[in-house]
């Protein structure tokens, strides 16, 4: 662990935190001391250079219309080449208010109303959101869980890349709901499948700082050349140093074209720029909190393996999938033969532990439940402790 922070629980229920008011929403009898384990935000401090960076900035700082500062680029553009060796061009990055309204913004973008969009489920449910509320298919592409790892099942991926009226594929590397870290292997073959079929890819890459020991992150687009003219890359500090708040988000798209395309469509929202904190935010995570994310990663390494130990132990028919990515935990519950909500009840009224509930990541996650692992270590134990209770027996 670093000289950082990592013990001490935030308790956000005077914060207006959506996760802790959806907890409270739904057992209101929930004690002091218990946090959710849903949504993926942290219930850490910030990283004190970002905390007293932007107190210094805001000393003297106007807060109006601001375009990205050339500090804010090179604070990006260093990220890429220190963290994931990728040399990004400044012309390729594109800013949206977070990765979700991106790639919302890219299905209008490159797609029509009752095209087919291409999801690996079970999937991160803004996904279906995007795809459905634009008045597009949802194409499921399921991943298949084979030596008690999800894989992509290519066959199928083939199957539905062929079809024309498939026309976008939106992949998430690292995997969220399942922690998989893609291979380069895995992803140059759905490259050549998105390529051979001229099925445009939106790479959602948002937790691609969170990777576990023994594992590594790959860009999609330092794949090859090839399908970095046909990929877009999001990428945000948001998850990283918890700064989804501040709504700031770098899209790289290589291709001019692809990019102009997306510009248009985003701007036609009324888009003008980030907010003068997301840039700085951005850039001090980016140049000053770098040791702090490390500590961060050490965390959630130490309670990934807490967990995967204790329900080795005490609750055997829980399976806890490997983490290699993203510091969301995906526990198979379906050994105790109960319905969804039969779990989450539970869960929440009786363990008092509030995870993201699989089914809302798609039918694939009924039986599941997604726990966030970037908290406070004694917080996890805890709440293994009040499961392991409950389930006794």
């Amino acid at each position: 662990m670093s000289h950082h922070d990592f013990t001490t629980l935030v308790d956000r229920s005077a914060q207006s935190s959506a996760k802790w008011a959806a907890m409270h929403d739904a057992n209101p009898e929930v004690p002091p001391g218990i946090p959710p384990f849903s949504v993926a935000d942290l219930d850490l401090p910030i990283a004190p250079e970002i905390r007293d960076g932007l107190q210094a900035f805001m000393t003297d700082a106007v807060f109006g219309y601001t375009r990205p500062p050339t500090a804010f680029t090179q604070a990006v553009l260093g990220w890429m080449h220190r963290r994931h060796g990728w040399e990004v061009d400044p012309d390729w990055l594109v800013q949206s208010n977070g990765v979700v309204p991106a790639i919302f913004t890219a299905v209008r973008a490159y797609t029509q109303p009752g095209d087919g969009v291409i999801v690996q489920t079970p999937a991160y449910y803004p996904f279906y959101a995007a795809i459905e509320s634009n008045h597009r298919r949802i194409a499921r592409n399921p991943l298949v869980i084979r030596d008690g790892r999800y894989a992509i099942d290519f066959d199928d991926l083939q199957r539905l890349a062929a079809n024309p009226a498939n026309k976008l594929l939106v992949l998430c590397s690292p995997h969220n709901p399942t922690g998989r870290v893609w291979t380069r292997a895995e992803l140059r073959r759905v490259a050549d499948i998105a390529l051979a079929n001229d099925v445009i890819v939106v790479s959602d890459e948002i937790h691609f700082d969170l990777v576990m020991p023994g594992h590594r992150h790959t860009v999609l687009a330092t794949v090859g050349a090839d399908i970095a003219q046909r990929c877009l890359v999001c990428t945000a500090p948001s998850k990283s140093f918890n700064l989804a708040g501040m709504q700031a988000s770098n899209i790289v798209i290589p291709d001019a074209d692809l990019r102009a395309r997306f510009v248009t469509e985003r701007d036609a929202t009324g888009f003008i720029f980030l907010t003068t904190l997301g840039y700085k935010a951005c850039e001090l995570a980016y140049d000053q909190a770098e040791a702090w994310l490390d500590g961060l990663l050490a965390l959630i390494d130490h309670n990934r393996l807490l967990v995967r130990d204790f329900m080795a132990k005490r609750m055997p028919r829980v399976k806890a999938f490997e983490l290699e990515g993203t510091y969301l935990q995906w526990l198979d519950f379906r050994g105790f033969g109960k319905t969804a909500d039969e779990l989450q009840s539970i869960n929440e009224q009786q363990a008092l532990v509030f995870f993201d509930e699989g089914t809302v990541f798609g039918s694939e996650g009924a039986g599941f439940e997604r726990m966030n692992l970037a908290t406070p270590t004694a917080a996890v134990a805890a709440a293994l402790e009040r499961l392991a209770r409950c389930y006794a027996g």
